[in-house]
């Protein structure tokens, strides 16, 4: 078995593992076998190469003005649908604060100013909402990581879930890819181990299916899943309106969007590939795109996502068989050199490959594009100053009333 994997790494051009992996005690060396057996190598192959796009077209969303003329229909049908059961809302919270300066899971930042409000407690609230105007609780699942995993179910715990009830919250952890530095080559983690990092927020709902979850999906018979971001504060989760007009649509999936701040922001796009819905990153749009506008004068690619989608249960058990692109990000990755010694960078040195959420759209047959009002739904907690930042949400979140 040894040499098998020894083989297989040469052949990989990974012959430094090779060397540590024989400088181990036989039961060390069993154990790194294991390990090594239970990695996905094909990241060594991922991201080099630009993915070639399709035809993009415009995709329109239901506004605010025709959601406002159909408010109380749509939120009719997502209150029945949420009374029945059938929608569950999974939170993406593998992230840790790091570029808030926080060396903590991302949820347990304490935003609030004259009192203790954390960006998981606004989350909470903001479910809570929905909890009482439905009176039925949503299942919520949380994505953590393996770095954050023990720390946030602890602060869950600590702190009574918030309100929510824990009966209704089940964690789950993130599946894992190796890293490589810039040539390359696969780090070392600590005597033994190759160095991972989670795999992105597109692995969610495998990640979900290889912990068990989805058992309790389809045990509960829940059909819809409304998965959201940890860093947007003002995120409206399971939101009763956004539920019915989907369903009402009659399609697969939708997506919160936002109107454009103007034709040069830096989002991504939700629009139609080769007719199928897709997200056009903004460094990808041509001029022409970025540009072009309706008769009525709005931009032909208006709507950024916010990453807050809604699922069709049966639509992504599709999906578990499609291989996601992985995409490279050049990261600050805590490794171990050949001589033993853990080395924490400050400044990138590695990449890690992500899957997107966003590419779980472009599996999707069709989605409803559902504009919000990016003032009462859009607060995302980035950096620490600056833009799309700690400042920046809370001056939000008192615009909307909440208390600091």
């Amino acid at each position: 078995m040894k040499h098998k994997v020894s083989e297989m790494l040469n052949m990989l051009e990974q012959e430094h593992i090779v060397k540590h992996l024989k400088s181990l005690s036989e039961e060390e060396q069993l154990e790194m076998v294991s390990h090594i057996e239970s990695l996905d190598f094909s990241v060594l192959n991922a991201g080099d190469s630009e993915e070639k796009r399709g035809k993009f077209e415009p995709l329109f969303a239901t506004t605010l003005s025709d959601i406002a003329k159909n408010h109380e229909r749509y939120t009719e049908a997502g209150l029945k649908a949420i009374r029945e059961g059938k929608v569950g809302a999974v939170l993406l919270a593998g992230g840790q604060g790091s570029r808030l300066g926080f060396d903590h899971p991302k949820g347990m930042y304490n935003i609030g100013v004259n009192k203790e409000l954390y960006i998981f407690e606004c989350l909470i609230n903001n479910l809570l909402d929905v909890v009482k105007e439905a009176g039925a609780w949503v299942p919520l699942f949380i994505m953590t990581s393996a770095d954050n995993n023990k720390e946030t179910r602890e602060f869950f715990e600590e702190h009574n879930y918030f309100g929510y009830s824990s009966d209704n919250v089940w964690f789950f952890v993130q599946e894992q890819l190796p890293t490589v530095d810039t040539n390359g080559k696969l780090m070392l983690s600590g005597k033994g181990r190759i160095a991972m990092a989670p795999n992105g927020n597109g692995g969610w709902y495998a990640s979900m299916a290889k912990t068990g979850m989805l058992k309790i999906v389809q045990n509960a018979h829940i059909e819809w899943l409304n998965v959201f971001a940890v860093d947007n504060v003002l995120q409206r989760i399971a939101d009763p309106c956004f539920v019915g007009a989907v369903i009402e649509s009659g399609k697969v999936s939708g997506a919160k969007v936002v109107a454009k701040a103007d034709a040069e922001e830096k989002v991504g796009v939700l629009c139609l590939e080769d007719g199928r819905p897709s997200i056009v990153e903004y460094y990808e749009m041509t001029d022409e795109m970025l540009h072009s506008r309706e008769a009525d004068g709005t931009l032909s690619y208006n709507y950024g996502v916010i990453l807050n989608y809604l699922f069709r249960v049966d639509k992504l058990n599709n999906t578990l068989s499609v291989k996601l692109p992985l995409h490279r990000a050049f990261k600050k990755l805590k490794y171990m050199t050949n001589e033993g010694e853990i080395i924490t960078p400050t400044e990138p040195n590695a990449y890690k490959f992500e899957t997107l959420a966003l590419d779980m759209v472009k599996l999707q047959d069709d989605c409803l594009a559902y504009e919000v009002d990016r003032n009462k739904e859009f607060a995302p907690v980035k950096n620490k100053t600056g833009v799309d930042s700690v400042d920046t949400a809370r001056e939000l979140l008192k615009a909307n009333g909440v208390e600091l």
